[in-house]
């Protein structure tokens, strides 16, 4: 009886002493409003090899998102929400941009990814 005591604890305190060990790939998800000329946020920052999905929601018209140097590059349609999912391979800025013109302040909407280690 006292045999699977000791296995339960030993699973507890091994999990406790090793963060992550039987951690399932976690999957960080991030908000992010667009409408005539911005994204809300407009900077976000997120790890190397960090799974991450957009949760897009456009507050007016059709914009998109695209971030070319992460192959970003998702419609976004007024009163519903868009996932799109990436892996960052390399740290550095990415910027990006909506890619569907939406008046006169389109080029003024602009995002930025900041990508650490």
């Amino acid at each position: 009886m006292k045999k699977p005591i000791l296995a339960i604890f030993a699973v507890v305190f091994i999990s406790a002493a090793v963060p992550g060990l039987f951690a399932q790939n976690s999957q960080r998800r991030i908000e992010i409003h667009a409408r005539r000329f911005e994204f809300t946020p407009a900077e976000i920052t997120v790890k190397k090899g960090e799974t991450v999905t957009l949760s897009l929601i456009s507050e007016d018209v059709s914009h998109s998102l695209l971030i070319e140097g992460l192959g970003v590059n998702q419609t976004i349609v007024k009163g519903h929400a868009t996932q799109v999912t990436f892996t960052p391979d390399k740290a550095g800025d990415f910027p990006g941009r909506c890619g569907r013109f939406c008046g006169n302040g389109h080029g003024s909407m602009r995002f930025l990814v900041h990508v650490t280690e």
